[in-house]
């Protein structure tokens, strides 16, 4: 493919994913990924997707930094850290196809569900400490093994019914952390090429444009239509994730 299509498809990915994960705080890997796995090795778009990612949990973690519940997300932070070394671990020695399959579909089917029934009695909004650690260990062990940080800890918010920027400011510096760690172990792992460095680069300007966009569109969206869009997002990642 021409350097100038490869070029394109990688600010129209980027741009893509900045600007649905910045408005849902989760998906960055399962927009972008359906365009740059397609166009580079998985070595190559895994790295530059965690990176990408990260900058637009960033610019998120400063636009909503008045709403951060720091306590909650330590929390989820810890058990979240307890899980990804369990995720490695099977990621090295075992088949995680079926689970893949299995965690997709269910996402799926929660999403569609509650996209088209949408009176439901909310769960209460206290949690315990214990909960919530198991929260974070549940997706730090799913988000490890299927590269889809933030889908656990989005799905009990939405099942809470908790306000949108309550829901981002517990989420975000979860996944946020949780991102670095798994780009730190990566990075352990496998040298960073050159060729990931200059594809960062070039995209930036469409991942700066995404990230800005969506900080005027998440101010203009009522809490019914975030709702909903967090729940589109789920259904194409679950969809994405059960059909790769």
């Amino acid at each position: 493919m021409p350097d100038l299509a490869t070029n394109l498809l990688l600010s129209v990915a980027v741009f893509a994913g900045a600007f649905v994960s910045g408005l849902a705080g989760f998906a960055f890997s399962a927009v972008a990924g359906a365009i740059l796995l397609r166009i580079f090795q998985p070595l190559e778009a895994v790295p530059l997707m965690m990176a990408c990612s990260i900058g637009v949990q960033a610019a998120n973690l400063w636009a909503l930094r008045r709403n951060i519940e720091w306590r909650g997300s330590g929390l989820l932070i810890v058990g979240g850290a307890l899980g990804i070394p369990i995720a490695i671990y099977l990621l090295q020695n075992t088949d995680t196809y079926l689970l893949r399959v299995g965690f997709g579909l269910f996402v799926s089917l929660y999403a569609g569900y509650m996209l088209f029934r949408p009176s439901f009695t909310y769960l209460g909004a206290t949690a315990s400490k214990r909960l919530i650690t198991l929260i974070g260990f549940g997706d730090g062990l799913i988000g490890g093994l299927m590269a889809m940080p933030g889908a656990i800890p989005t799905i009990w918010c939405d099942m809470r019914g908790m306000p949108k920027s309550d829901q981002r400011g517990l989420v975000q510096p979860f996944i946020a952390i949780m991102q670095l760690f798994a780009l730190a172990i990566l990075l352990q792992r496998h040298s960073l090429s050159s060729k990931v460095v200059v594809d960062l680069a070039i995209s930036l300007p469409a991942l700066f444009a995404g990230s800005m966009l969506v900080m005027v569109a998440f101010r203009s969206v009522n809490e019914v239509a975030f709702r909903r869009i967090i729940l589109v997002v789920l259904l194409f990642s679950g969809v994405s994730l059960a059909f790769a």
